[in-house]
């Protein structure tokens, strides 16, 4: 009777060790599938972050025409307001370059700038005069940034600081547009110059007012 008793003992004991051995291996399976589908989901979350950058990054994104929200999915920066508060502008990554673009406030809409922009050129920190006609902004070129201004009503950009051996940044322009300081570092720190671009200048004026000649 007592063999009989030791031998269903040894008979539970032994199936109990199957049990238990089985139990762990379906816990290891169950790690292992659990492990594999993590992987498989950051792999496809990273497959699809990759494909909506190039999307973005192939997507034309000129200015677009018309009445228009200011703000959009491109990094903007560095805006500047005109003296009348009616235009802005600032640096823009639209087009998939770096350029300075100017918005309407009035109107709603992004104004034309045809040649200010070059395809060899960076341009960066703009200011404006009274009502955005003399547009002041820092153009690198080859390397060497240069004081540049844009004339709305010529469509054309000249460089202020040909010859300048010194590094600039920062340029504000007066509202009259005749005046313009900026940053220098002529003396081997960063000093303020202000350069005066002469009597005979055209000076940005509101419509009915009087011209300012100092």
């Amino acid at each position: 009777m007592l063999f009989v008793i030791n031998y269903w003992l040894f008979k539970l004991q032994t199936t109990g060790n199957k049990v238990l051995a089985n139990a762990e291996s379906v816990q290891i399976k169950v790690k292992r599938f659990t492990l594999r589908l993590g992987i498989y989901r950051w792999l496809r979350w990273g497959i699809g972050l990759s494909l909506s950058a190039i999307v973005v990054a192939c997507s034309p994104a000129d200015l677009p025409q018309g009445s228009v929200a200011l703000n959009s999915r491109y990094t903007d920066e560095q805006p500047a307001l005109s003296g009348n508060a009616q235009f802005l502008a600032f640096v823009s990554n639209r087009d998939n370059a770096r350029k300075i673009v100017m918005y309407d406030l009035l109107n709603r809409q992004f104004v034309d700038l045809p040649h200010l922009n070059q395809r060899e050129a960076i341009t960066e920190s703009p200011s404006l005069s009274r009502t955005g006609r003399y547009v002041v902004y820092i153009a690198s070129n080859q390397g060497r940034p240069q004081l540049e201004l844009y004339d709305r009503v010529t469509q054309r950009s000249d460089v202020l600081t040909t010859g300048y051996r010194a590094w600039v940044r920062n340029p504000s322009i007066s509202p009259e547009g005749r005046y313009i300081a900026f940053e220098t570092s002529r003396r081997g720190q960063w000093d303020i110059e202000v350069l005066d671009r002469g009597p005979n200048v055209e000076p940005d004026i509101q419509d009915g007012s009087k011209s300012y000649r100092p």
